[in-house]
């Protein structure tokens, strides 16, 4: 069984599965997943608890004897398998599976790993899991749900903010739930309960927010310029590698012009997204850019790409953020004209 984490407390208050295996690249969002299962398992009477840190020099045998039942009066048990690196092995692999087989009735497997590719979830480890307990997805808070999340989190500390405060937090601490997190906690102690001002949060809410390359693309392609200087502005100050900006907005420029170039031709837009290899959330991202830009400005926004690459290796000159904002210019300018 898989549910995303958002639906996890509904299924917690009805059921406790024998196994819980929870992956995603969002720490606070897996660390309260969690937390959940754990404070669900405690009240139905699991006392006890052993952490496994499954890195290379773990021995499976430990695995094996913290899944097996205790004694007929003993206490139930809360066994945490953490797989960092996401890969049991071999011989976890089979200790996982055999576990799954047949779950102890007095413990309760809780698995935590990062987000897995598609090859790692088709794993036969992986599947048992699923299917002997709940496998609970962890995926980012996009942005467009960002205030949203801010706003239900202020909430629980007996706060609330305006739509415009809201999207300024938003700003401060996007891409760092974490971080999030801590400044809303600030706010509960540093604010008083109910409507807070602009000016409160202003003063109380430091700029947290962290960037990927795959961010700067997102906002070109949305047309949204000024995200996407903010965040092309992040990157510089983070330190960002050049390359891989580079290599993130072309990519999604590449791809987007093949899809502009099939729709032109007649082509239908779902054969075009396989061929293009583009998957998962990054398909409505980018059906909604063949919409809004049209070939000339995608080939010239690849030929500035092609420009930035020499820039960066030292054959042409310029200075290579620049170059970057010039690009995002010039598409989203020629998108709307």
């Amino acid at each position: 069984m898989a549910l995303r984490a958002d639906d996890l407390q509904a299924h917690l208050a009805k059921t406790l599965a024998p196994v819980y295996a929870i992956h995603g690249d969002e720490p606070l969002l897996a660390l309260e997943a969690a937390d959940a299962v754990r404070a669900t398992a405690r009240a139905r009477g699991f006392t006890e608890r052993e952490v496994l840190e499954a890195d290379r020099y773990f021995k499976w045998d430990e695995f094996v004897h913290a899944g097996a039942s205790g004694s007929l009066f003993g206490e139930r048990k809360i066994v945490e398998l953490r797989l960092a690196s996401g890969k049991p092995g071999p011989q976890g692999s089979a200790a996982i599976e055999r576990y799954c087989e047949r779950p102890a009735p007095d413990r309760l497997l809780l698995v935590s790993l990062p987000r897995l590719d598609r090859a790692g979830q088709s794993a036969s480890w992986f599947s048992a899991l699923g299917a002997a307990g709940v496998v609970v997805e962890v995926w980012p808070v996009e942005r467009a749900r960002l205030p949203d999340w801010l706003g239900a989190r202020l909430a629980r500390n007996g706060q609330r903010a305006a739509r415009e405060v809201l999207e300024f937090l938003a700003e401060r601490v996007e891409g760092n739930l974490l971080a999030a997190h801590q400044e809303l906690q600030k706010l509960a102690l540093l604010a008083p309960r109910g409507e807070l001002s602009l000016e409160q949060v202003e003063a109380a809410v430091a700029d947290v927010a962290r960037f990927d390359a795959f961010d700067a693309s997102a906002a070109l392609l949305a047309g949204d310029l000024a995200r996407y200087a903010r965040v092309l502005e992040g990157l510089h100050a983070e330190g960002e590698a050049l390359t891989y900006v580079l290599w993130a907005l072309a990519e999604d420029l590449r791809a987007l012009l093949a899809l502009r170039s099939g729709l032109d031709a007649g082509q239908a837009i779902e054969p075009l997204l396989r061929e293009a290899r583009v998957w998962g959330e990054r398909q409505a991202r980018l059906k909604a850019a063949a919409r809004r830009f049209a070939r000339p400005p995608l080939q010239a926004a690849l030929a500035h790409a092609a420009r930035i690459d020499r820039v960066i290796k030292g054959v042409a000159l310029g200075e290579a953020w620049d170059e970057f904002a010039a690009l995002g210019l010039k598409l989203i300018r020629g998108s709307k004209a």
